[in-house]
Order: structure tokens, then sequence, then C-alpha cells
């Protein structure tokens, strides 16, 4: 009988265990935002500027960029340019294990109505807001107006 008592207990104790995760796919359900590569061309007019980045999400579940502001401009809008036409968006996909990427000729970030022209040494501080993450504050430094980053943005 203890032998049976045993035996049921130990049994318990496995079914128990094997219920429980080993915590190996800690993370993988939230997206982990980052942000590199991030650079704004001297604005050549005194009320607008681009600017380009690059969000990588090493997470296993994709988020949004819903908005952008800044300290040097009233406002920042989000656009795309496919086939030559530049269309402003409202929010951008960040895809899991992927990454979003603002470059020149395609998705690009404008700051608009800008308090002060960026001059080329400066960093203009942005704010970025997703959908499920917390935003991301970035240091974007002003690069001279033909400025062409080795990584291609």
């Amino acid at each position: 009988m203890r032998r049976a008592v045993l035996t049921a207990v130990a049994l318990a104790g496995a079914l128990a265990l094997a219920g429980c995760g080993t915590g190996s796919d800690s993370g993988s359900s939230r997206a982990e935002l980052s942000v590199s590569s991030s650079y704004m061309p001297q604005p050549v007019s005194a009320d607008m500027a681009a600017g380009f980045l690059t969000i990588t999400n090493q997470g296993g579940a994709k988020d949004e960029l819903t908005s952008v502001t800044s300290d040097v401009a009233d406002q920042v809008t989000m656009h795309s340019t496919v086939g030559g036409a530049m269309e402003e968006k409202t929010s951008f996909a960040v895809p899991a294990h992927g990454q979003l990427v603002f470059k020149s000729g395609g998705n690009h970030l404008m700051f608009e109505k800008l308090k002060h022209r960026p001059e080329q040494g400066q960093k203009v501080t942005l704010k970025l807001t997703f959908a499920k993450s917390g935003p991301l504050t970035v240091e974007m430094p002003v690069e001279s107006a033909t400025y062409n980053p080795s990584t291609g943005h």
C-alpha cells in the first residue's frame, strides 16, 4: 500500500511539473523595440525637415508605430513613398522579429512647422509612440544636407 501511495505521489508531482513552462520563450509574446541609424539631414527649408531611422523588433509580437513628436517641430508626420508618390500614414506596422525602416526615397518622417532650423552637429529629440509598447525617446543627430549613410538609409 505504501509503495502505491509513493508511486501516486511521484506521478502527481511529475504531472504537475510537466505543466510548468521552462521560461525559454519568455519575452517572445511581446515586442522588444530599439532604434538605430537615426539622422536628420540639415534642413534646406526654414520650416520643414526630413528624418530617417530604423526600428528593430526582436520580440515575438508585432507592434505599431502610431505617432511621433519632437521638440523641434509643431508636427511630425509619417509618410511612405511608393512609385514616386508620397502618402501620409497614420501608423506603420513593426513586424515581430523584423524591422521598420525609414530611409530616403521610402518611408520617412516629416518635421513640419519647425520651431528653429536644426544645424549639422546638433541633436533633435523624438518621442516614438506605439500601440502596445511604451514610448521610445530618440536623440537624432543632424547631419549635412548631402549625408549618405553607409547603412543605405
